[in-house]
């Protein structure tokens, strides 16, 4: 949070390889500040930090508009085709912590493709990635990403008939972050009403948690 006339939200994109994180991320932003394309290997291999321009009309506060700023870590996959396990896992921590250790982290966002059945292993590896970088409130903190929904749409799935058909793993996935999920269509999301949209069930997310955070540290 910075002054009364901006607000500041801090995300982390997190996933499988070639769910769409990067794309997300930059959807979210605004930009294309990450690298994002098919490729048959894991294609981000660092942490990188983006920043939004100052975004207006998303946000009221004391009865003034004030301007929303975006910032968003994008990570390695988990699992990767290069790095092992413990390297994405200490990298990503390593980033939280610079990135995000003065003002806390407001929200995680598991990217699942939403075109892709989620298989209990696939799940497991990644919601323990996030156990160990969050720790025992992870799901206060977790939202899920479903990219890929226009692909859904397109086999004539609307949200809810989706949500009738998904795996057993899925659903038990979303009630464990309390149902705190967002269907992403890859093609129009950075649209800016589209993406206005995206934003503002985020800040429902943030604003229901009463907009604590996570791995907030005091300097020395």
């Amino acid at each position: 949070m910075a002054n009364s006339n901006e607000m500041t939200i801090n995300l982390v994109v997190l996933g499988k390889t070639q769910t769409g994180k990067s794309a997300a991320g930059n959807s979210l932003l605004g930009s294309s500040d990450f690298e994002s394309h098919l490729s048959p290997s894991s294609v981000t291999t660092c942490c990188s930090l983006g920043r939004s321009g100052r975004i207006l009309g998303l946000i009221r506060r004391n009865g003034c508009e004030s301007a929303l700023c975006v910032r968003v870590l994008d990570t390695p996959s988990y699992p990767h085709t290069a790095l092992s396990k413990e390297q994405v896992r200490d990298t990503v921590r390593a980033a939280l912590a610079h990135h995000f250790g003065e003002e806390g982290l407001h929200l995680a966002l598991l990217v699942l493709r939403a075109d892709l059945p989620l298989c209990p292993d696939e799940s497991d590896d990644t919601v323990q990635l996030i156990q160990e970088l969050l720790g025992p409130t992870w799901k206060d903190f977790t939202a899920v990403l479903l990219t890929h929904a226009d692909k859904a749409e397109e086999a004539g799935y609307s949200e809810e008939t989706y949500l009738h058909s998904a795996s057993s793993t899925l659903l038990s996935l979303l009630s464990s972050v309390q149902h705190k999920y967002i269907f992403l269509d890859n093609h129009n999301s950075i649209i800016k009403e589209e993406r206005n949209i995206v934003l503002t069930k985020l800040l429902n997310f943030i604003q229901k948690n009463n907009y604590q955070v996570l791995l907030k540290h005091s300097k020395e």
